[in-house]
């Protein structure tokens, strides 16, 4: 390969590394574990991983858990996006 030939490749691969890195804090995505569970990428650093039942359990309190977290706004720290 010529010097020209490998700048381009580093061109292309440090403009491939910026479109994935912006990608990755605003892609969330679902998939079903090996254990049957449904886990939930790109909330943090791991996985959220919960049974239906434990999923149908939490989405049924999702008025309950907006109400909580309108309520103690000024004690909940959030990350800056």
């Amino acid at each position: 390969m010529s010097d020209e030939d490998l700048r381009a490749e580093l061109e292309r691969l440090k403009a491939e590394n910026e479109k994935l890195k912006s990608q990755r804090g605003r892609s969330v995505s679902l998939k079903v574990s090996e254990k049957g569970g449904v886990s939930v990428y790109g909330l943090g650093r791991f996985p959220v991983t919960l049974y239906k039942e434990q999923w149908t359990k939490l989405l049924a309190m999702t008025e309950e858990i907006r109400a909580f977290l309108k309520e103690h706004d000024a004690e909940l720290k959030a990350k800056p996006e």
